[in-house]
């Protein structure tokens, strides 16, 4: 059997340890070809916010639908103040007065203006609009004294200059952001089709935790898996259901892995110790495709499959956990809610401060800080060391083929924040 092979059969893998490893390439191929984007369902817009599109929308009017002013001032017709200035003021009659929201109800005139404040409509006959900076009004307010020329269309907005009617506002697949829900807003739309969210099953088990936030206690650890998992799913467009830490009985395991779901992330037990349920129960209900990656941390990660619902075994340490949700599960889970697969990180290149060490054969998820423009590794061991995570600006992955790379040698870096 290849090692880029699913493993057969139904056995026990416990404390069986792993003959071969799956590589990291075989193993996202795998994720990308189990999952396809979830059908729409319709939301509001108040509840759109960070959805994705599942249709193109095009706008159904003008905005503005009507010529607007974009200044407070007066309207006025441009040839009327050709030539105006300072040592040259215009002297111009006050007809009358529109505000936002009102249908002018007198035309601008040859030797007449009307006072407009900000976004209302322009009357008839006006061509410009003169800022109240550059005119002086009489104490009654009926004339007023112009000290600039405008030319025409100065000031003035026109119709469909924001949005013309059928233009393409967004195409499927925008997330959409908190200025795209006032642009649709601006057009009249109230309802749209959105990709569903995925609904992500968090299955945690293990005797010696704590539910999280808990101090530990003498032999027992605090969960830190379940609020970790929690934000890295809502992040990437699911919806989270957590039941509550599991103990490590094999027929619980099996019960929740049945539950409704779209994915299922099993975080602890994933290994081949002797508590480590989690994979023969996948087996035994479904295909277990992968079990063991090449990669460091997050070695003893799986995935497959039960009826519908994609499977994923996240190691219980929680660098591995984040490691492998990020490579694996959160990359299914983007995808299923319309979201780009790849990692949803910033992503910088900058020079090593000093060598990244790695092994040929696998592939390396290595914590790094940035100092001084320059990528310092950080000198930790263990997939335990969460905080490591906590102190890194993001991470560097070292190829399998490689054994690290040289002091001086430009990285890529995705940044955690």
């Amino acid at each position: 059997m290849s090692s880029d092979s699913p493993a057969p059969g139904n056995a026990d893998v416990r404390m069986s340890g792993f003959a071969q490893r799956t590589t990291v390439e075989a193993a996202i191929q795998w994720v990308d070809k189990s999952v396809q984007q979830l059908p729409a369902s319709e939301v509001s817009l108040a509840d759109a916010a960070g959805r994705v599109l599942a249709e193109s929308i095009t706008s159904p009017v003008n905005v503005p639908g009507f010529t607007r002013s974009m200044m407070d001032g007066y309207a006025i017709i441009a040839s009327d103040v050709a030539g105006a200035s300072m040592y040259n003021p215009i002297s111009l009659q006050v007809a009358g007065e529109v505000l936002p929201g009102q249908a002018p109800s007198t035309a601008v005139t040859s030797g007449k203006v009307i006072r407009i404040m900000t976004g209302a409509a322009m009357p008839d006959g006006a061509d410009a609009v003169i800022p109240v900076e550059q005119l002086q009004a009489s104490d009654d307010g009926s004339q007023v004294e112009v000290h600039a020329d405008v030319p025409p269309g100065k000031h003035v907005g026109q119709v469909g200059e924001d949005v013309s009617a059928g233009t393409t506002l967004f195409s499927a697949g925008r997330q959409l952001r908190p200025q795209d829900l006032g642009l649709l807003s601006s057009v009249g739309i109230s309802q749209l089709a959105v990709v569903s969210q995925p609904r992500v099953r968090i299955l945690v088990t293990g005797n010696e935790l704590l539910p999280a936030g808990t101090p530990p206690a003498g032999q027992q650890i605090t969960d830190a898996n379940s609020p970790m998992l929690s934000a890295l799913i809502e992040r990437d467009g699911g919806i989270v259901d957590f039941p509550g830490i599991l103990p490590d009985q094999a027929e619980t395991i099996e019960d929740q892995l049945q539950q409704p779901a779209d994915i299922i992330l099993v975080a602890g037990g994933s290994s081949v110790g002797q508590e480590d349920y989690a994979p023969s129960v996948v087996r035994q209900l479904g295909e277990l495709a992968i079990h063991g990656i090449a990669m460091r941390p997050s070695s003893p990660a799986g995935m497959g499959t039960i009826e519908d619902r994609l499977v994923f075994l996240l190691p219980g340490n929680p660098v591995s956990c984040l490691c492998a949700y990020d490579f694996f599960a959160g990359r299914a889970i983007r995808q299923l809610a319309g979201l780009p697969a790849e990692f949803p990180y910033q992503q910088c290149r900058l020079p090593l401060a000093r060598k990244l060490v790695s092994a040929v054969g696998r592939v390396d998820y290595a914590r790094v800080e940035i100092i001084d423009g320059q990528v310092e590794p950080l000198a930790i061991s263990g997939a335990s060391i969460l905080s490591s995570t906590t102190r890194a600006s993001g991470y560097v992955i070292v190829p399998q083929d490689s054994e690290g790379m040289p002091a001086g040698s430009e990285v890529d870096v995705w940044l955690y924040g």
